[in-house]
Parts: structure tokens; C-alpha cells; sequence
């Protein structure tokens, strides 16, 4: 009785943060922290160009550098918009997720765009609907209103991950992307929050 007393005055944000996530495989426990640039932002940095070299999960061709990432960490700051990751007791930064404008006309301040992206190595254990959960939650505490998903029409896991979370399919834009010689469609999905 005591323990669900003290978790009711904790915000579901924060007690999603307090949570350890189930594993599926070894036993590494997991916990989300808001993520800063000293100390998170290589481990970032390096599952983002992991992504730019080897996907269509970002339309970027390039590497970034670490001085984009204080460029992007600035704007997160300047913009209140949260940087969380998913790190084991070990240290290991597993996954991260994020939000930014949807589109820059004040109009569309309460809609914003979602990006999660998980570690190769962390891949497949659910880390990923984890911190799109923590994202949706932060958004909520917030005060947005939609949340929006940009996602590479072939990536199948990530729809599917969408739908499952109660996302639904907004459009699709044919042939809007070029990345790895052909042309890529996106589909947008959102997920109307609660708020």
C-alpha cells in the first residue's frame, strides 16, 4: 500500500525514469536520463551516423560533426525540448529520443516531430517503444498537442512500432527523398495527444 502511495504523487514521466525496462537477453538494467551534450552527445553523435551511413532512417548523406551537435543540443535547449536517452547501469548509451518543430510558422507550436533512434547493438529488445513512450509522455507534460512521425516508407519496424503506440497514418509523400541512388517515399504518421 505504501509503494503505490509514493509512485501516485510521481509524474508518469518520472516514474517511467524510475522504472527499470524489461530485457529481453542478458539482464542489463536500463534507465532514462535527460541527455546533455558533454556527457551524451558522442554516444549520439555516433548512433546518428551510424544511421546516415547504413539507412534511410535520416535523408542526411553526410556524417554530422560534434559541432552540429552543439548546434542541435543549443536549439533543444533554447526550444525546451527534451533529449532523453536510455543508458545501462554500465554506462552504455543504448537509445535516445527526441522532439523539434514540425514546421517553423506559430501556428504549429503545440504540433511537433519525433525521432527515436536505437544503438545497433541494442536493436530488437523493445528499447525503442520505450523512449518513444517517454518521448509521448514528455510531450504530454508539455502541453503538445500532436505528435508527428517523418518515417522512410520502407521502414517497416518503425511503422508498425507507430501503429502500435496508436499513431495513425496521415499521408504519404511519393518519391520526396534521394539517398543511395533512388528516389524514397515518406509516410507521416501522428498520434493526437491527450492534453
Amino acid at each position: 500500500m505504501l509503494r503505490l502511495l509514493l509512485f501516485a504523487s510521481v509524474s508518469p514521466l518520472a516514474f517511467l525514469r524510475l522504472r527499470h525496462i524489461p530485457q529481453f537477453g542478458p539482464a542489463l538494467p536500463m534507465r532514462i536520463v535527460d541527455c546533455t551534450l558533454d556527457v551524451h552527445g558522442e554516444a549520439i553523435l555516433a548512433i546518428l551516423n551510424e544511421a546516415i551511413v547504413t539507412s534511410t532512417a535520416l535523408y542526411d548523406d553526410d556524417p554530422r560533426t560534434m559541432e552540429s551537435m552543439r548546434e542541435w543540443f543549443a536549439i533543444k535547449a533554447a526550444k525546451n525540448f527534451p533529449v532523453l536517452g536510455l543508458v545501462t547501469e554500465t554506462g552504455q548509451f543504448a537509445a535516445f529520443s527526441t522532439y523539434g518543430t514540425f514546421r517553423s510558422l506559430s501556428g504549429y507550436r503545440y504540433t511537433v516531430e519525433h525521432s527515436v533512434y536505437v544503438h545497433p547493438d541494442y536493436r530488437g529488445r523493445g528499447y525503442g517503444e520505450r523512449m518513444m513512450l517517454a518521448v509521448i509522455e514528455e510531450a504530454k507534460e508539455r502541453g503538445m498537442h500532436v505528435m508527428v512521425g517523418v518515417i522512410d516508407a520502407s521502414n517497416q519496424a518503425s511503422v508498425t512500432l507507430h501503429e502500435k503506440l496508436g499513431f495513425t497514418h496521415g499521408g504519404t509523400l511519393r518519391e520526396i527523398g534521394y539517398k543511395f541512388d533512388r528516389w524514397l517515399d515518406v509516410v507521416f504518421y501522428q498520434l493526437v495527444l491527450k492534453s
